[in-house]
C-alpha cells in the first residue's frame, strides 16, 4: 500500500489510457508522456501498460507501507528515500515505512513514478487512469489517499541498473504536419507556425498546451461542424493562437485543425511547462 503524505501541484494515476471508446466521447487519457511511463514500468519489471503516478512539477511525498521498487523518469527532480538521494531512471529499492520525496523539477513539467506490481487501483472501461476533462477513473491523489500495489508474481526480472536519456532542450523544436482544414487558414499560415517563436501559457494543462505568439490568421469564415480530433493535433480559436492538444482532449471539435504533432514529439510536447519557448518545424510522414 502506498500513502499519499503530500500529492505536490497535482499528482494522478496513469497508465496507457482506454482507447477504443472516441465513439462515445471518451478521450484515450492516460499517460501525457506515455514514453517516460513506458520507461518506468520498464525498468521494475512490469508490463509498459502498469499504472503508475503522474506527479506535475514535483514536490510530492509518498509513504510506503511495505517494502517496494520503483523508478521514476520524466522531467528530471530531485529524489530522496527517508532523506536520502536516489537516482531518476533506474530501479530504486524502497524499504518498508520508508517515505520518497520529490523535489522541483528544474526542467520538464510531469515525472512519472512506477512500483512494480503497478497501482492497482480499480479500472473504469479497462483503464486505471485519471481523465480530467471527463472525470473517469480515480480522482486526483490528495493528502492522505491510499493506493493498492499489484502483486508481482510472473512479473520479469529487474535487470537494468541505469537508463540515461536524452536531456530536455530549453527550446524544443516540434515536427508538424499540415492538418485537415489547413485550407481555412491563408498561404501563409504554416510559414508563420515554423518561422517565429511560440511561448506557453499558464492555461495550460493535460487538455492542451495553450500558445502565445504570432497569430494565425484565417481565409475562410464562419462556423466549422464537429469533427474528430487526436492526440496532437493543433486547434486555432478565433484568436489564431494555437492549442496543441494532449492526453485529455475531447474526442470532438469545432476549431479548424492547422497542423498536427509527429507522434513521436507528443511526449516532448506534454513536458512542456508554462513560459518556455517552444518552435514548431515541418515534419515527414511515415
Amino acid at each position: 500500500m502506498i500513502e499519499v503524505v503530500r500529492p505536490g501541484p497535482l499528482a494522478t494515476v496513469q497508465d496507457l489510457g482506454r482507447p477504443g471508446h472516441a465513439h462515445l466521447g471518451v478521450p484515450r487519457s492516460g499517460a501525457a508522456d506515455e514514453r517516460a511511463l513506458r520507461l518506468a514500468n520498464r525498468l521494475v519489471g512490469n508490463p509498459e501498460g502498469a499504472a503508475g503516478v503522474e506527479l506535475t512539477l514535483g514536490g510530492a511525498a509518498l509513504r510506503f507501507h511495505a517494502r517496494a521498487w520503483i523508478a521514476v523518469t520524466g522531467a528530471p527532480l530531485p529524489l530522496r528515500i527517508d532523506g536520502r538521494p536516489h537516482g531518476m531512471n533506474a530501479p530504486c529499492h524502497v524499504p518498508a515505512d520508508a517515505t520518497v520525496e520529490f523535489g522541483t523539477p528544474l526542467t520538464g513539467l510531469r515525472s512519472y513514478v512506477a512500483v512494480r506490481g503497478g497501482v492497482a487501483v480499480d479500472e473504469v472501461l479497462g483503464s486505471r487512469s485519471t481523465d480530467l476533462l471527463s472525470g473517469l477513473g480515480p480522482a486526483p491523489l490528495s493528502a492522505g489517499a491510499r493506493l493498492p500495489v499489484g502483486p508481482v508474481g510472473g512479473h520479469a526480472d529487474i535487470h537494468v541498473d541505469i537508463a540515461p536519456g536524452p536531456a530536455l532542450p530549453d527550446v524544443p523544436e516540434l515536427r508538424i504536419l499540415p492538418g485537415p482544414r489547413d485550407d481555412w487558414f491563408t498561404d501563409d499560415a504554416l510559414t508563420t507556425l515554423t518561422s517565429t517563436p511560440y511561448e506557453v501559457t499558464p492555461d495550460s494543462n493535460r487538455v492542451g498546451v495553450r500558445l502565445d505568439g504570432a497569430p494565425l490568421t484565417r481565409a475562410r469564415h464562419g462556423e466549422l461542424g464537429s469533427e474528430g480530433m487526436v492526440t496532437g493535433a493543433i486547434q486555432v480559436p478565433p484568436s489564431g493562437l494555437p492549442i496543441i492538444f494532449l492526453t485529455d482532449h475531447p474526442t470532438t471539435g469545432g476549431y479548424p485543425v492547422v497542423a498536427v504533432l509527429v507522434s513521436d514529439d507528443v511526449p516532448l510536447a506534454a513536458q512542456l511547462r508554462p513560459g518556455q519557448r517552444l518552435r514548431f518545424r515541418p515534419g515527414q510522414a511515415r
